[in-house]
């Protein structure tokens, strides 16, 4: 399958719920995504998960924000008809004024070199 190439100023907006459920998504995450939204809220975000992305990234990234820190990294995104798109991620716990937990993520368009790397690292960790 073919790599889009996500736009320099992009900003790849997204929230779920405790489990990963998809809350919302912005315009971005909807044009890079291939789905509509409509196709996205209330499934769960692993939806996007690439085959070549190891298991152990999601872990650390899980383990990192259920702690309450931030993490930051590089992924490989699959879009609806099969395609990806690389992304280096922001993800963040958030406590919402009602006490629920949420969980936002913000990406952006790594450069070539970085999308190599960790494309050349994710292949030694499958």
């Amino acid at each position: 399958m073919a790599e889009i190439q996500i736009d320099d100023k992009c900003v790849i907006v997204s929230e779920t719920d405790e489990k990963g459920i998809i809350t919302f998504a912005n315009d971005d995450f909807i044009r890079y995504s291939g789905y509509t939204r409509e196709e996205l809220m209330g499934k769960p975000h692993n939806i996007l998960r690439h085959s070549d992305m190891p298991k152990a990234a999601f872990a650390d990234l899980w383990a990192t924000i259920k702690a309450g820190k931030t993490w930051n990294g590089f992924v490989k995104n699959k879009t609806k008809n099969g395609d990806f798109y690389w992304v280096y991620a922001t993800a963040s716990k958030v406590v919402a004024p009602d006490g629920s937990i949420r969980y936002i993520s913000l990406r952006n368009k790594p450069t070539k070199q970085e999308a190599q790397k960790y494309d050349t690292l994710y292949k030694t960790m499958k």
